[in-house]
């Protein structure tokens, strides 16, 4: 897993100039999802979805921060039953559920409060990143390690992985600041966070010959702090950029959650052509370094005689508008920011007939906890996760769109953004959800009227139709399909369909004599 990588910024998904040679050689060998779609567009919920195999408001870890419910079962609870070792090597932006831990008096350093505290992971190397102060990085492994290799300071992850040099001044410029973007890591390549995080994935397999595992190996770029080690902060110029998806009519009359987001800092500074031309091109030098470092992770598969009976999955927990619509990060639900990356490759010979294909079946993250169960054998938690098996997807058993899903899901909860206030909100007014039936995207927002985009003749997602007599149509269509999506979430999670079926009907049976005469 990536972090805030487009699914347009690969070269198996047509962009142009970007040089991603390893990703591009797995979807020629597997399955390439062309409409995959993350459950919120914010690192925490995404993830969240991702290892839970639940949408966001059932999980309800809604942002950043927000502790995930202790329980909430994790991938790992499904798969180590039928053990395997469920490892995570990099970032997974999950906060435990102290509170719940402290009152069930759950021991964090216990083996259970271990994994209740890291999604149900065996934390093998956890490293969130985004570590700008001293005092949050004191304890960081990274940045230890970076201190043995002879780099110095109290937080070598800010002032070497990702900062520069000024060449006229030496003065040491930090990523956090645009406008430094340009320059090279202070860190060498083979020591980054990428490389790194490279190095302990490929350690946790050595270690793994002789036991089923799964290992979530999560990489903290491409994502901000926006600055790469050499060759890759210069691999990329102006004229390899994509073109600015944004019109001027988006500007004029926006819709007020959209215009509320667009006052960002963020927005206003990708909004600047000056800085989308100094930051997309190492966006892209990020986005190649991760490609570099997995061609030597695959490798050190094949090495330990691995390859042929590893499932790998590549994704990213979400986009980045990168300017796009005038707007910086993610968070609503343009196809720059909820649309992800999917790719899938199974060596089994089964999944032979979709090899090298794309998908155009509309898959969620959600979709990736009861793939991995079904590999497993694991039997389905049908009365807890959400998601769908991609498995006769990868197989090629099922070839119509109407045998498999009609609708996708991302939500939003933006109670700790500057818009909420902006709107004059509370924060459990602050919310959002985008529907799509791969054709019409419909964005419900609490206390605003809809937005409507009619992906195949605005491809762009320029012309909100919502307000438009043929677009109020579709409205009610997909308002409809969403308040059905509502109705048929999963909140009885503590007990089995099965139990409910062998419990149906047969209380006398069990002793309790009601209605008898």
């Amino acid at each position: 897993m990536a972090d805030q990588l487009r699914a347009d910024y690969l070269g198996c998904n047509g962009h142009p100039t970007i040089k991603t040679l390893t990703i591009d050689w797995l979807a020629e060998r597997g399955i390439n999802f062309s409409k995959a779609y993350c459950q919120a567009p914010v690192c925490g919920p995404s993830r969240m979805s991702f290892y839970t195999g639940r949408y966001a408001s059932s999980h309800g870890a809604s942002y950043n921060s927000v502790p995930l419910k202790i329980s909430e079962l994790t991938l790992g609870d499904y798969l180590r039953p039928q053990g395997y070792r469920v490892a995570l090597v990099g970032k997974t932006h999950m906060k435990a559920d102290t509170e719940a831990m402290e009152r069930l008096g759950v021991d964090p350093a216990s083996s259970k409060g271990v994994l209740v505290s890291q999604c149900g992971f065996e934390p093998y190397w956890r490293d969130d990143g985004l570590h700008p102060d001293q005092s949050a990085s004191a304890d960081l492994e990274y940045n230890q390690y970076l201190q043995e290799q002879g780099y110095d300071g109290d937080n070598p992850w800010h002032g070497w992985s990702n900062s520069g040099e000024d060449p006229a001044s030496g003065e040491i410029k930090s990523g956090w600041y645009l406008r430094n973007s340009h320059l090279p890591a202070r860190v060498r390549e083979e020591l980054s966070e990428t490389a790194y995080t490279t190095d302990r994935a490929m350690h946790f397999i050595s270690e793994c010959r002789d036991k089923p595992w799964c290992l979530h190996v999560s990489y903290i770029k491409p994502h901000w702090p926006y600055i790469a080690p050499e060759p890759f902060h210069n691999m990329y110029g102006i004229d390899d950029l994509l073109p600015h998806n944004a019109h001027p009519n988006e500007r004029k009359d926006p819709h007020p959650v959209v215009k509320a987001f667009m006052a960002h800092r963020e927005s206003q500074a990708f909004s600047s052509q000056e800085v989308r031309e100094r930051v997309i091109p190492v966006y892209m030098g990020l986005i190649s370094q991760i490609d570099h470092h997995l061609k030597r992770l695959f490798d050190h598969l094949k090495e330990t005689g691995q390859d042929k009976n590893t499932v790998i999955v590549f994704t990213s927990d979400h986009g980045d508008y990168l300017g796009d619509h005038w707007l910086g990060e993610k968070e609503l639900f343009h196809e720059a920011s909820a649309r992800i990356p999917l790719i899938i490759y199974d060596p089994r010979c089964g999944a032979d007939r979709t090899r090298g294909t794309i998908s155009d079946h509309l898959v969620e993250a959600i979709d990736l906890v009861p793939t991995f169960t079904e590999l497993a054998g694991a039997a389905p938690a049908n009365h807890q996760v959400e998601g769908r098996s991609l498995i006769d997807l990868i197989t090629g058993d099922i070839s119509s769109s109407e045998q498999w899903r009609q609708y996708a899901v991302s939500e939003t909860d933006y109670a700790w953004r500057g818009a909420r206030k902006t709107l004059g909100l509370s924060p459990d007014q602050s919310k959002a959800v985008m529907i799509t039936d791969g054709r019409w995207k419909y964005i419900h927002y609490e206390h605003f009227s809809p937005q409507l985009f009619d992906l195949e003749t605005d491809p762009c997602e320029f012309d909100d139709i919502a307000m438009t007599e043929p677009g109020q149509e579709v409205c009610k269509r997909m308002e409809k399909a969403l308040f059905l999506w509502f109705r048929q979430r999963k909140t009885r999670v503590t007990m089995s369909d099965d139990t409910v079926e062998a419990l149906t009907d047969n209380a006398h049976q069990r002793g309790y004599l009601f209605g008898f005469w």
